[in-house]
């Protein structure tokens, strides 16, 4: 499904129900034919679980994860080669050859960014997201949780326009992808986002990255650069150990931490120098939402991620999920840590009941009534 707030395309548990813990295979790479609605795919990869009927979960060599039924699986061949992604080159290859010749290549360290809009966007967009990699890489390592480099090239994928954005994103999104400018997907580990500039294309390609950098630190363009970093977290989040693909990763924590990173400082040319700070848009939200906020509220946040999938809870929700990441990180960042261990930890596939997830956030934290009291108590430092 499709969070309608931020575009972060989370991966439905029905086709988990099925699964069981048979493991991932111990031999070499796999070539998976299989039908995937009216087509006939083809993929390398290894399998990360297989059910009992012959579906498997296969991690694909570009990072895409593939979810196979047995009932769509055509042939399964297992080769003596060792699994390894495609290289930055290998991947850039598929990736035109997928989104057609108006598309070009801009490398980086980390990322793949792969455009068919201006090479000035498409420099500062990889300035950008590098920038934002080592903070986050800064912020855990201080907080002693080591992370890992990325495992696959990270993909991004930028629209000139909306026309083509939304023709890409509405078979993950739906009518949801006329709501937003972004969004990174679990299931093929990519992020697609539009232009940011709103600079005519006949304009655009003379843009050099400094008047882009210029043009997007205005105050009016702060919200959305900050969806862009919002999306870039998860992604990063996603493919450096914080947190794992198709686990349970309660959504206030993912949605907590990547609005914890959203607010950008983009006047410094280091790039999140006030990282950590308040974000205003949340904390509005939230103190607006305090008059109505139902005693349960903060129970059912922790429990399970209802919320977050109605359409009438899901703005209070999210800046609820700030407000309460924001204080955790700010009076416990060390069980924060721990916690955050705890969760990069979840098996593939497996899903808590309430009563865990509120258990092991209680192990961690305490009892939740003098918990809340000491929030509420804090949140004074926020009007």
């Amino acid at each position: 499904m499709a969070c309608r707030r931020c575009g972060l395309v989370f991966w439905t548990v029905a086709w988990a129900a099925v699964l069981l813990s048979r493991g991932p295979s111990a031999l070499g790479l796999e070539e998976v034919t299989f039908r995937h609605g009216e087509r006939t795919l083809r993929a390398e990869g290894k399998v990360l679980v297989e059910d009992q009927q012959g579906g498997v979960l296969l991690l694909g060599r570009d990072g895409r994860i593939w979810t196979i039924g047995a009932d769509e699986l055509l042939e399964r061949k297992t080769t003596a080669e060792p699994f390894t992604p495609y290289s930055h080159q290998e991947l850039g290859k598929r990736l035109l050859a997928e989104l057609g010749p108006e598309f070009r290549l801009h490398s980086t360290k980390h990322y793949l960014i792969c455009y068919n809009t201006s090479d000035a966007f498409s420099r500062w967009t990889g300035a950008m997201f590098e920038r934002l990699y080592r903070a986050f890489h800064t912020f855990w390592d201080r907080k002693r949780f080591p992370l890992h480099e990325p495992q696959f090239p990270l993909v991004a994928l930028v629209f000139a326009d909306r026309a083509s954005f939304e023709r890409y994103a509405r078979p993950a999104l739906g009518e949801a992808a006329k709501e937003v400018i972004g969004f990174y997907n679990q299931r093929t580990n990519r992020m697609a986002l539009v232009d940011l500039t709103g600079v005519a294309p006949q304009k655009r390609r003379y843009m050099t990255s400094r008047q882009i950098r210029v043009l997007l630190s205005r105050p009016g363009a702060e919200r959305t650069v900050a969806t862009v970093i919002h999306e870039a977290t998860h992604q990063i989040a996603y493919n450096t150990g914080l947190q794992r693909r198709f686990s349970d990763v309660p959504v206030w924590v993912s949605e907590g931490l990547a609005m914890y990173f959203e607010v950008p400082d983009l006047k410094s040319n280091r790039g999140w120098r006030g990282l950590g700070k308040v974000n205003p848009v949340r904390a509005r939200g939230f103190l607006q939402y305090l008059p109505k906020r139902p005693r349960d509220s903060l129970v059912q946040l922790l429990k399970d991620d209802k919320r977050f999938r109605d359409p009438k809870q899901m703005h209070h929700a999210y800046d609820e999920a700030w407000a309460w990441y924001y204080f955790l990180m700010k009076t416990r960042p060390r069980q924060m840590t721990q916690y955050h261990k705890l969760l990069a930890e979840k098996p593939v596939l497996r899903w808590d009941t309430p009563e865990k997830r509120l258990e092991e956030f209680t192990s961690i934290f305490g009892p939740l009534p003098p918990l809340e009291k000491e929030f509420f108590r804090f949140l004074k430092s926020l009007r």
